[in-house]
This record gives C-alpha cells, structure tokens and sequence, in this order.
C-alpha cells in the first residue's frame, strides 16, 4: 500500500507499506535512484547501512519487530530516500510507531508545517522507532526478574529452560541486529549535517545517545540471562549429585544383602552351613543391622 503525504508545501512524504511492484516501479518512474539502490529495494537487505549522492541520502535501517507466533524478533527493514524535497520509505511489515507518526502530522497547524522538513520527519521517524525498541527492552528485563522468581522458586523447570533459551535466542537476535548501526547512525549524523547544514546536529546526536543505550541495555540482559542460565545448570548439577548420592548409600546398603544371597544360591552341596537356618538367620540379621 502506497500513502502519499504532502507534509509542508515544499516536502512530500511517501511511504510503502509492503508495496506491490507496480507500485515500486511507479516510484522508480517518478525519481531517478541509483541503480544500486533499485536493486537493494527489490532484495533482502542483511546489512544496515548509509549511501549519500549529491541529490539525496539512501538509508538502510533495522528495527525489532516481536512475531507471536513464533516468539522470535524478526527484522523490520525500512528503505529510506531523503532529499530536501522528499521521504520516500518502504517498509515491508505493519508498524504502529509509522502510523502514529502519520497522524501527528496529518493534524500539525499550517503554521507548523512550514517549518518542516524532510529531516525533522526522518528524525521523529527514528526517534518512534527507537523508543518502541527501549519499550520492548524495559519489558525484556521485567520478563528476566520473572524468570528469576520462578527459579528461585523452583518452578516448572522444562518450561524455565524454554523460557530461557527462548530470551536468550531473542536477546541474540537483537544483539546482531542493533549493534552494527551504531556506525550507521554516526555516518548518518554527518551526511544529514552536510545536506542540512548542520540544523539538525543535535537531533541526531541524540538517536546516536538513544542506539549507544539500547546496545548497552542488550549487552547487560544478555549477560543476565547468561547468569541465569549458570544457575540452571547449578541447580541440576545439584540435583544430579544428591540423586547419585542417595543411589550409592542404597548401594551400599544392598551390596551385603546381595553377597549373602550369591554366597548361598550357589548350585554347591558342600557349601559349610548351608542346611543350617540358624545360621542363615543370623547372617541375614547381621547384614541387615550392619
């Protein structure tokens, strides 16, 4: 879907939400990208990254997106071009952060909007985006003390182990996907500052602070649940050691029993005190009260 916003007289923004072909190549009709950059829309993107020219700014970005049905943050890929005059973004998965940011400036005053601009948009933009991904941090670290509790506790333990490997598979992903953009939005810093001459400085700098939080926030969850891991294993070495405990004191005790029942099962008519249940009585008393 294709929705066309004219957000001052002199800047457009259009974003693609999961578009069609014929809608990209509309797109691509109307304004003369690079032929890289065509290419990079029609594929997959792994990699975050920035690529400036003398009429615009291409922009790979990455942002968690959580799927419930496989309990898995997936990639939420946006490929933006920004020039003075326009945004154009395509996106590939619903995102309420986008549309929130559609109706704030659908009810911006006319006064408001002359002022705009492309990189102001880009800005609160990234900024959504960005706080959407503390958010689902804050609440990672919430599920983690939970998961704690349920240790300590001595809960249901498959289902803490799933839990477990389920966040740490989860904290992983997060990790590759935010940490190498670090450098992205540096250089994204300075090609908005060239194109922008330097009014917009600060705003950037400020989502440089916000993706140095949340690689710091993913790097102490990871080691969180690095911890709480150890300690599930703690406990089942525990457990395992007290359970082989009690094995060998049951051996013990049944190794006695076991030798007088060999020593007089044997197949021998001669074996000493064999017909004597006296005896055979008092022998089993012995081991039994050793």
């Amino acid at each position: 879907m294709m929705l066309e916003q004219v957000i001052s007289p002199d800047t457009l923004w259009i974003d693609l939400n999961n578009p069609q072909d014929d809608e990209i190549h509309t797109i691509f009709r109307r304004f003369p990208f690079h032929e890289l950059d065509r290419e990079a829309i029609l594929e997959d993107n792994p990699i975050a990254r920035v690529d400036a020219y003398d009429e615009y700014i291409f922009v790979i970005l990455h942002f968690p997106k959580y799927d419930t049905k496989t309990r898995q943050y997936i990639k939420n890929e946006f490929d933006i071009f920004l020039s003075r005059e326009y945004l154009i973004m395509f996106r590939y998965h619903e995102s309420a952060a986008v549309d929130e940011l559609h109706d704030i400036y659908k009810n911006k005053e006319l006064s408001e909007k002359k002022t705009l601009s492309t990189g102001y948009l880009l800005y609160d933009m990234i900024d959504l985006m960005l706080d959407k991904t503390l958010r689902t941090l804050d609440r990672f670290s919430r599920d983690m003390i939970a998961l704690e509790k349920r240790i300590v506790s001595r809960g249901n333990k498959a289902q803490v182990i799933r839990d477990i490997m389920v966040k740490k598979r989860n904290i992983i992903a997060l990790k590759h996907m935010i940490t190498p953009q670090q450098r992205v939005f540096r250089i994204l810093e300075q090609r908005m500052n060239a194109l922008y001459e330097d009014s917009l400085e600060l705003y950037f700098e400020n989502l440089e602070d916000k993706v140095d939080k949340i690689v710091a926030e993913i790097e102490l969850i990871h080691e969180n649940i690095e911890s709480l891991e150890e300690t599930m294993k703690s406990l089942f070495d525990l457990e395992t050691n007290t359970t082989i405990k009690y094995l060998t004191y049951f051996s013990a005790f049944m190794l006695p029993l076991t030798l007088v029942t060999s020593f007089f099962g044997m197949n021998t008519a001669s074996l000493p005190f064999r017909d004597d249940v006296v005896f055979v009585a008092i022998a089993v008393f012995i081991v039994i009260t050793a």
